[in-house]
């Protein structure tokens, strides 16, 4: 499969009258590394991260049907499309798994959808959203392992481009590969585009290290939105060509991030929103000297007691 650069070009049109083009932060040389650093703020974007562009492509490039639209989330692509689906006068039903974030729920039923909790875990939700959509003729709008969702995804770095410096590396967290497959699919042959996993979620890791998906274990503070139990066909075909390979990161280095980026921005990052910069703090990442590289902090939905329990 391949996303080309004019299908992200025609998403971004269809989807500009909705979303935020977030900003690009300059930081020059940061992070322990000698060369220019940039950050892109997806977190600002409607319902608190990168996903409502991939919804909004969904829901705007096809039909949907009376019944309305479902999905399965950990918390940020329920937001996204619930909040799709309310701009756009559509019903909208989000089934999560009980490890969901309380924030990330609120955000959803702020957004008037239907909230469903769909098992323990985001296959156990997904199972549940795919019951209701073949029983309603819901149209199911997938996280990830969806083309019109990929495209979608890929605007960010669409935007980015064109708002920011000119970049060797970007550094993207992965979940189920959704973003990174849009994001890579813009830079392909141009920026070296690396995925960042936490060590307890690899699913993109482990299918590039089998040579196709394969289920892993989920076991990581960020496995509400970087929780994936398989990248799915679509995710791995894109990756295997685009992507240059996926870092590594534990759980602590994802909280070193967090707490970093409270510290010194003063920004409210859910621990998957922060697992791109913890590969360059950590070292997961290392750049060559003066390599310009660009970090896309992705998601801002966190528990705020538990962010200052974590920053205290």
């Amino acid at each position: 499969m391949t996303i080309t650069r004019a299908e992200i070009e025609t998403a971004h049109a269809r989807i500009a009258p909705y979303v935020r083009r977030t900003p690009v932060l300059h930081l020059g040389n940061a992070f322990g590394h000698d060369g220019p650093v940039s950050l892109k703020l997806e977190f600002l974007q409607h319902a608190g991260s990168f996903k409502t562009r991939g919804a909004f492509n969904a829901l705007l490039s096809q039909e949907v049907p009376s019944a309305g639209v479902a999905a399965a989330s950990g918390g940020n692509h329920g937001a996204a499309v619930a909040y799709a689906a309310s701009r756009l006068g559509v019903k909208a039903r989000i089934f999560v798994p009980e490890i969901s974030s309380p924030a990330k729920i609120a955000v959803i039923r702020s957004h008037g959808a239907e909230v469903v909790i769909g098992g323990a875990r985001y296959a156990d939700a997904q199972e549940a959203c795919d019951r209701f959509v073949a029983e309603s003729g819901a149209l199911r709008i997938h996280p990830f392992a969806a083309e019109s969702t990929m495209i979608g995804q890929g605007t960010a770095a669409l935007e980015w481009e064109q708002d920011g410096p000119a970049l060797d590396t970007v550094l993207i967290a992965v979940g189920g590969g959704g973003l990174i497959s849009g994001v890579a699919s813009w830079w392909a042959g141009r920026v070296k585009v690396v995925g960042v996993e936490p060590e307890g979620s690899r699913a993109l890791h482990a299918a590039l290290e089998a040579g196709g998906p394969v289920d892993v274990e989920i076991d990581s503070v960020a496995a509400d939105s970087l929780g994936a139990k398989n990248t799915g066909d679509l995710v791995y075909e894109v990756c295997r060509e685009s992507v240059d390979h996926v870092a590594l990161v534990t759980d602590a280095a994802i909280r070193d991030a967090q707490r970093l980026l409270w510290r010194d921005y003063r920004i409210a990052s859910e621990p998957g929103g922060a697992a791109a910069l913890a590969a360059l703090m950590s070292g997961a990442y290392t750049p060559q000297p003066g390599e310009r590289v660009g970090v896309l902090l992705c998601g801002a939905n966190v528990e705020l007691v538990r962010l200052a329990e974590l920053t205290a």
